[in-house]
């Protein structure tokens, strides 16, 4: 069983930046891929980002260049750098992880699911 806590969410101004954490708890959590997924209200839970447990990163294309995925295996930690931050980036970002390989965008790839972080960008 893994274990996922989202921190980092908050509010900010257009033009700012967060870093959004996921940490894992299980032993095996380091070999997990990982993944960010995030919901706007009224819409579908949307793909981010995937890094495999050898630190490959998948991105959606719209979001290349303005966010960055990361992990940290001693630590059990993922990582969400958003930079350039828009009102259309408001969302509850939830963090994903599974033991398998597959189509890494999506959902139902995910066996795991932390609770979700808020984040809210005013314009």
């Amino acid at each position: 069983q893994v274990q996922l806590v989202e921190s980092g969410g908050g509010l900010v101004q257009a033009g700012g930046s967060l870093r959004l954490s996921c940490a894992a708890s299980g032993r095996t959590a380091s070999s997990y891929v990982m993944a960010w997924f995030r919901q706007a209200p009224g819409k579908e839970r949307e793909f981010v980002a995937a890094i495999t447990r050898s630190a490959s990163t998948y991105y959606t294309d719209s979001l290349k260049g303005r966010f960055s995925i990361s992990r940290d295996n001693a630590k059990n930690t993922m990582y969400l750098q958003m930079n350039s931050l828009s009102p259309e980036d408001t969302a509850v970002y939830y963090c994903a992880a599974d033991p398998k390989i597959g189509q890494l965008s999506a959902t139902m790839l995910y066996n795991y699911w932390g609770q979700g972080t808020q984040v809210t960008v005013s314009s």
